[in-house]
């Protein structure tokens, strides 16, 4: 349902946008302050980074607040190294009524080589919020090319299948601790 200015014309909020439209593009040297224990990029930070870059997109396309209320899935295919420039490439493959999924890619480049190493993929879901802090509806997602509508159908199993573990973890009877096999109510 798109909400209605008093002069009947769509809220600007609720104006459907483009894959295009919202994409972006993080960047960040890697420096030492970015370590792990074994001298790697920590995967905090990696993650941090997505979670930045996933959550401008969803706010660009909601024009509203947006928060993160899942992490479908994280992948980490290679070590991200120091001295590396970090590339945190995002855009939304699927929209629901208050949600809207990010698919992110992570890049690290050797500046000495120029040498590009695809390290990271993720899927990150948030929640637009409206002025009272709670779900808010979000605009369509204007499709223009096939590859977009298969990502987009492809973000909608992805959502049928949050939405099923969800249920299925509500249904679930809770497994008796120490605390309540020794005191039972």
């Amino acid at each position: 349902m798109i909400q209605m200015t008093g002069n009947n014309l769509p809220h600007p909020s609720l104006t459907p946008r483009t894959v295009a439209e919202t994409a972006l593009t993080l960047t960040q040297f890697m420096q030492p302050e970015h370590s792990n224990s074994l001298g790697n990029v920590h995967g905090g930070v990696i993650l941090k980074l997505c979670d930045e870059c996933g959550g401008i997109i969803a706010s660009r396309h909601a024009r509203r607040p947006a928060v993160t209320v899942t992490v479908d899935s994280v992948t980490f295919h290679q070590p991200v190294l120091l001295g590396r420039l970090v590339f945190v490439h995002g855009q939304i493959t699927w929209v629901g009524r208050t949600s809207i999924e990010v698919e992110l890619r992570v890049e690290a480049e050797n500046l000495l080589t120029g040498e590009i190493t695809h390290t990271n993929s993720a899927y990150f879901i948030y929640v637009a919020l409206g002025e009272d802090r709670k779900p808010t509806p979000v605009p369509e997602l204007l499709l223009q090319t096939e590859e977009e509508r298969q990502r987009f159908a492809e973000g909608q199993r992805r959502q049928e299948a949050r939405l099923a573990r969800r249920h299925d973890g509500k249904q679930r009877t809770p497994r008796p601790t120490s605390d309540t096999a020794a005191n039972p109510a």
